[in-house]
């Protein structure tokens, strides 16, 4: 089993950033990859970004704004979430997701994650 935990969420206002974090424990994968959804009530889980145990990252469309960025701790048991220039529709709540690389890719789907962190919501006001 595999514990995620998010932190640093919270209150920000239009324009500014937030760093999220997402610390991983328990089992450990050999071939890893980690990302950042979000979900906002009434809605699906939409990806946003991933980073892979060889460090390849994949972004989301929206993402590709360049105001998402994600990166690993040294441990490689930790991954970030840097954003900037947020907006009020980026107020979600945000998790962290783990899972073995099973494909040549990354994938971007929901449900093919094995493992989830409880979320934490951030809020942007205008």
């Amino acid at each position: 089993q595999v514990q995620l935990v998010e932190s640093g969420g919270g209150l920000v206002q239009a324009g500014g950033s937030l760093r999220l974090s997402c610390e991983a424990s328990g089992r450990t994968f050999s071939s890893w990859v980690m990302a950042w959804f979000r979900q906002v009530p009434g809605k699906e889980r939409t990806f946003l970004a991933a980073v892979n145990y060889r460090g390849i990252t994949i972004y989301s469309r929206d993402s590709e704004e360049g105001r998402f960025a994600i990166s690993t701790g040294n441990n490689k048991r930790t991954v970030y979430l840097q954003s900037v220039s947020l907006k009020p529709e980026d107020t979600a709540v945000y998790f962290c997701a783990m899972g073995a690389q099973r494909r040549e890719y990354i994938t971007t789907t929901a449900h093919e994650y094995d493992y989830w962190g409880q979320g934490t919501q951030v809020t942007v006001s205008s």
